[in-house]
């Protein structure tokens, strides 16, 4: 797991991320975003792009979304496009 930063990758657009992740190997996307899933062709990638939503974006609050992603992510098939993970 790898965050865009440690990658050297801040400043690429979506489109050329979501490539440049294919391209690396990737097979997941875990975002803030919420207009991602609404700007990009999904059909031209094939990522599983998890979107997550809480009130705030801090550690305590959006580590309750990992069992959410965790049992995605433990399918057989990894669903491809946006996944919409919500805090409770």
């Amino acid at each position: 797991m790898f965050t865009v930063a440690e990658k050297g990758w801040n400043g690429i657009k979506n489109g050329a991320l979501l490539q440049l992740m294919l391209d690396e190997g990737f097979h997941a996307l875990l975002t803030f975003d919420k207009n991602l899933q609404h700007q990009q062709n999904f059909t031209k990638y094939t990522l599983a792009v998890f979107v997550l939503y809480a009130p705030i974006n801090q550690y305590t609050v959006l580590t309750k979304l990992s069992p959410q992603v965790n049992a995605c992510l433990q399918q057989d098939t990894l669903p491809v496009g946006p996944i919409i993970i919500k805090a409770d």
